[in-house]
């Protein structure tokens, strides 16, 4: 499968705003149609090397989806979202997982027939800066990096800097009063922050710990405590498959709940499993990154809170954690804010969205409901049982 150099490249990004129309998504939901005659097709997965990843490459690296009966492939790595949206449009993968935001610009935009099943994962994500940066008011006048306009990241970030008094461009050298957000690939992220060309960036781990690692950056805020508990990447599958095989639907379910609560027994294992020193290669990464996102020693949290990383310790947000249920107040509130984002493009289909639609709409949960609650109820993954919450943003 063909993917960019760079994983969310410039050109990829030019390339989802294409595919994310009714006409760029046309063709390849066609060739979708025409594989309809394969009923039996295995689990084939499409992913990112990112740690959100994480419970989809943990069931296939346990066997998790074979222990459901089913038969699936080696999962396929892509570069970029574009790339990742395009073979799941045509039918080359069928369960994939997506930025939040994508999943809202994937069904109304382009309207993709496809649906949330489960949350892949939640925190995970967070602001990295330069080391002369102490807080976001020193950010003012300078450029902080995304890696896409609809991602929770750039949401996240808008709302930080407004409710801090700063203002927001979007287009061109900032204002004294201004930070500047330009779309950056990740991987060019840590390289851009040590040249001292952008004096921050906000993206999915374990890109925040690389800076960490390499001493050329350090954690700000986590996104995680700013919006307590919020979902980041979601999977995603065709409403075909979870309406003509939903027995094969909810197996795949069963196999990603089942490895998000192995996951959250076995973090230093996980960090192993996905790092470029296990055979299977899932993700570019070291041991050291990733165990820095999945399992943080003690010491280094106490780093955080006493420094104001974390300034709210007692909502216990992990780095990142897993729990599968996606909560409708979650899609609403993401919908809400999306509204008062600033993106770029063509953004007409946001504007006429109703959240409360949407919540219903974007996510089946049927699936992981009866998925979770064969995995011991929310509780298991330390959760109230209540199938609803609060949302909790406080910058």
């Amino acid at each position: 499968m063909p993917y960019e150099d760079s994983l969310f490249s410039r050109r990829d990004i030019l390339r989802l705003a294409t595919l994310l129309t009714a006409a760029g998504a046309a063709p390849l939901l066609q060739a979708r149609a025409a594989r309809a005659d394969e009923p039996d097709a295995p689990v084939r997965i499409g992913y990112l090397p990112i740690t959100d990843a994480t419970p989809l490459l943990v069931a296939h690296h346990q066997g998790m989806f074979e222990d459901e009966g089913l038969r699936v492939e080696k999962p396929i790595m892509f570069r970029g979202w574009s790339q990742i949206l395009e073979a799941f449009l045509a039918g080359q993968v069928n369960v994939v997982h997506l930025l939040s935001p994508i999943t809202v610009w994937a069904r109304y935009g382009s309207r993709t027939p496809a649906k949330v099943v489960a949350w892949n994962h939640t925190s995970g994500s967070g602001l990295t800066v330069a080391n002369n940066i102490e807080t976001l008011a020193d950010l003012a006048g300078t450029t902080v990096a995304v890696p896409h306009w609809y991602s929770i990241h750039n949401v996240v970030l808008q709302k930080l800097l407004r409710e801090n008094g700063l203002k927001i461009t979007i287009s061109g050298k900032p204002a004294k009063d201004e930070v500047s957000l330009a779309l950056m690939a990740p991987s060019d992220m840590v390289p851009a922050i040590a040249a001292g060309s952008i004096s921050g960036y906000i993206v999915a781990e374990p890109f925040n710990a690389a800076a960490e690692v390499n001493g050329v950056g350090k954690m700000l805020r986590f996104t995680s405590d700013v919006w307590k508990d919020h979902a980041c990447c979601l999977v995603f599958m065709h409403e075909s498959d979870l309406e003509s095989r939903p027995e094969w639907s909810q197996k795949v379910v069963n196999a990603m709940v089942r490895a998000q609560l192995w996951t959250r027994d076995n973090r230093a294992e996980t960090a192993q499993l996905l790092s470029s020193s296990d055979p299977q290669r899932y993700t570019p990464h070291t041991p050291e990154i990733l165990g820095r996102v999945l399992a943080p020693s003690e010491a280094e949290t106490e780093e955080y809170v006493a420094s104001g990383v974390i300034r709210h310790p007692e909502w216990r947000e992990r780095r990142i954690d897993f729990q599968p249920y996606p909560f409708p107040s979650y899609t609403t509130e993401l919908v809400r804010l999306l509204k008062e984002t600033e993106v770029v493009g063509n953004r007409s289909f946001l504007d006429e969205l109703e959240p409360d639609f949407v919540a219903a709409d974007l996510v089946e949960d049927r699936f992981v409901r009866q998925a979770v609650g064969a995995a011991g109820g929310l509780s298991a993954f330390g959760l109230p049982e209540s199938w609803t919450r609060e949302e909790v943003i406080e910058t």
